[in-house]
């Protein structure tokens, strides 16, 4: 039986794949550049369990273990930057999940197409400048000589305050940093997902007397909430995976402020420019990818388990 059914299902097959060919083959761009950027480069997680050198190269090199994932667990330092990495992020997957939302449901309820194109252009610019530019932008304010933030804090009447060299302000700094500059575009993902919501169900519920609040929670949200689980789940697997540019440029590399600023990513990047170890680099960014990946299958198990039809897989 399975044989006769066999050539029947390669017709389907095969017919299938014709008439969805154009839409591969517009994927293919895509698939290339994850197989040779992110699968290709995994025959390199050998390099963790190393003595890399570069004489002897990746095979040649001798096979010494765990001893590379000894120099982050038994850094004095590591405290300090899985704190940092961990605080911040688990903030942002916060901030990046609720104020886009707001966004996006404020954008939604804006009826002038020119006002709302402005709104949008404004908040989608930053996406597109690096955190170089945006560092540079940063100390414009924060200069301690002339920066406009001191300016206006003498005018005050108030001291001025040396921002490269106190930590703490950085923790704020730093997610109004974030938040700026991507807000944007995630904004724009979660707009673009209302867009898709049938006009028919608010004419249907103002007909039954709701108000614009029980549109919102009963109608514009649920059509949301597909978006905003897989976006934080996505987001949970790179908690241990911090901004390099937001954590190394925007605070100059200061070492005053790595109280607030140090990351296992910066961290990782002094330590391989004055150490020269790649091997180590390669068992940091090894744990990290480890851990990011059983949180999203923790993450998913979890919103499987209340939510089947939400779930990534």
């Amino acid at each position: 039986m399975d044989r006769e059914k066999r050539p029947g299902s390669i017709a389907r097959f095969l017919k299938d794949l014709g008439g969805n060919l154009p839409l591969l083959l517009l994927t293919l761009p895509m698939a290339a550049y994850v197989f040779i950027f992110n699968y290709l480069p995994m025959g390199g997680i050998i390099i963790a369990f190393k003595n890399y050198r570069y004489d002897e190269g990746i095979l040649g090199s001798k096979w010494i273990g765990l001893e590379n994932f000894k120099f982050f667990f038994t850094s004095p330092d590591m405290w300090r930057i899985t704190r940092n990495t961990l605080g911040y992020n688990a903030l942002f997957i916060v901030l990046g999940l609720v104020i886009p939302v707001a966004f996006a449901l404020l954008f939604f309820g804006i009826r002038s197409k020119t006002a709302l194109k402005i709104h949008q252009t404004t908040m989608f610019f930053p996406h597109f400048l690096s955190w170089v530019v945006v560092a540079y932008m940063a100390y414009s304010f924060l200069n301690p000589q002339s920066g406009l933030l001191n300016v206006m804090l003498e005018k005050l009447g108030l001291v001025p305050v040396d921002w490269y060299i106190k930590a703490a302000p950085w923790a704020a700094i730093i997610p109004i940093a974030y938040v700026w500059k991507t807000v944007g575009m995630s904004t724009l993902m979660y707009y673009a997902a209302l867009m898709g919501v049938d006009h028919e169900y608010f004419e249907a519920a103002s007909l039954e007397g709701a108000n614009k609040w029980q549109m919102t929670t009963k109608i514009t949200l649920p059509f949301l909430y597909p978006l905003m689980i897989i976006l934080t789940v996505l987001a949970i697997g790179h908690i241990f995976y911090a901004d390099f540019g937001l954590f190394y440029q925007l605070p100059m590399n200061s070492s005053m402020l790595y109280a607030t600023t140090d990351v296992i990513d910066t961290y990782v990047i002094r330590a391989l420019r004055e150490n020269g170890n790649i091997a180590m680099a390669s068992a940091a960014d090894f744990y990290k990818g480890i851990v990011g990946f059983a949180l999203v299958l923790l993450t998913n198990a979890i919103v499987r388990k209340r939510s089947a039809e939400n779930a990534l897989f």
